[in-house]
């Protein structure tokens, strides 16, 4: 039975949980500011629809592979040395920006050097698990979750920023930026029973990489998150290219999209909390896989394909906020770190590959019904799994004690 101090959270978890959550918000404000102009580089420097589609995937790539040496550096560091570390370096890329715009070779540079801004999820998630009790850190982490909203930052300022100046939001950002460093050093502390692991990194991975649930939540990760990254930075290309709309208009669809995911992340880890991450998981990735492919038939974009999108949008962040809940609940302590940097990584892997499908659909075909009924028979094939792993119990890590259910069921 579950003790009242077990239960309770320590003095400063609200504020280290907020200051997590900012420091997310902020960098992937800075990881997207290439999606919303993509259609502005595509004109500006004669690309193909392949081109843009790789100018705005590869920050998704080096972000998320960059989540793996974050997550085992968190463990070792803390996230208060790698929060403000990470924002700080971001800084240099978006300033880069302001003189990279007129080479798609330097821009696949800066872009590289700006997936920095999309790994701080990996020093946020262990960060605020360790923090918070078992019992809540579904919506703790479902809260740093909605960090990913900074790319709807990126997305609503991309024309206000634009009308001031060619350069405003990249200004703009790294001052930000360089704020928010600041003051994380200052204020941000280490959770109460931080262990600082002995092992090397490679051991530290290797054992990561062994936890039983480890590679089924990438897989699950892969398709809810990365399904929200793929939209994230590619949606404003799918509207312009599908419905012919302006790039104000379509950043402006696009940063409702990432609100709605951002904002249903919580409710998705707070449910999976109380109700089972197998049940609110399988219903979502159902939603989603119905959505995929009534979208793949191009409705009229008021007000089905609106609708469509949304529901798809609260699916998404959902289904990551119980993916997550889940790895809160089956992962050691010790290990969410690594664990985390693993997951991470493969969801924002299955945010990579989307828009490349999509660009190469798109350029060969005119339409994007193949990429999008792909997306809801991966959906499917997700379910599937999900639905039938309920209640298997995963082998148990014979050097770590493990959690008390470490299944996918959890309830």
């Amino acid at each position: 039975m579950k003790t009242a101090a077990a239960e309770r959270v320590p003095r400063g978890a609200y504020v280290n949980l907020i200051l997590a959550a900012l420091g997310f918000l902020l960098t992937a404000w800075a990881w997207g500011l290439i999606s919303p102009l993509s259609a502005f580089y595509k004109q500006h420097l004669g690309l193909s629809s392949v081109q843009q589609s790789i100018l705005v995937a590869v920050p998704v790539l080096v972000g998320s592979l960059g989540r793996i040496p974050v997550g085992a550096l968190t463990d070792v560091l803390g996230a208060r040395v790698m929060l403000p570390a990470i924002a700080f370096l971001t800084i240099i890329p978006v300033l880069l920006l302001t003189v990279a715009g007129d080479s798609y070779p330097a821009m696949l540079a800066v872009g590289f050097l700006l997936g920095i801004g999309g790994t701080p999820f990996a020093a946020a998630i262990p960060h605020g698990n360790g923090w918070f009790p078992p019992s809540r850190r579904g919506v703790a982490l479902g809260v740093i979750g909605m960090g990913m909203g900074g790319t709807a930052i990126a997305a609503l300022l991309t024309k206000p920023m634009r009308e001031i100046g060619p350069d405003a939001q990249f200004y703009l950002c790294a001052a930000v930026l360089a704020g928010y460093g600041v003051v994380a050093w200052l204020v941000l502390r280490e959770p109460p029973g931080r262990t600082v692991p002995a092992e090397p990194f490679a051991h530290r991975f290797t054992e990561a990489a062994r936890q039983p649930m480890t590679w089924p939540l990438s897989a699950l990760y892969a398709v809810t998150f990365g399904g929200y990254v793929s939209f994230a930075v590619y949606l404003v290309t799918y509207l312009q290219s599908q419905y012919g709309l302006e790039q104000g208009d379509a950043s402006l669809k696009a940063a409702g999209f990432t609100l709605v995911a951002v904002v249903f992340r919580p409710p998705g880890g707070w449910l999976a909390d109380r109700v089972g991450g197998a049940k609110v998981l399988s219903l979502c990735l159902a939603v989603l896989a119905v959505m995929a492919a009534w979208q793949s038939f191009a409705p009229p974009l008021y007000p089905w394909a609106t609708i469509t999108f949304l529901i798809m949008a609260a699916m998404l962040g959902a289904g990551a906020g119980a993916v997550f809940s889940l790895l809160a609940q089956v992962v050691p302590r010790p290990k969410v770190g690594a664990v985390t940097g693993i997951v991470g990584a493969m969801g924002g892997l299955g945010g990579f590959v989307p828009p490349l499908v999509m660009g190469a659909v798109y350029g060969a075909t005119g339409h994007y019904t193949i990429g999008l009924l792909l997306l809801a028979l991966v959906a499917l094939a997700a379910l599937a799994y999900t639905w039938t792993q309920r209640n298997r119990r995963p082998p148990v890590d014979a050097a770590v004690k493990a959690p008390a259910r470490p299944d996918l069921k959890t309830r």
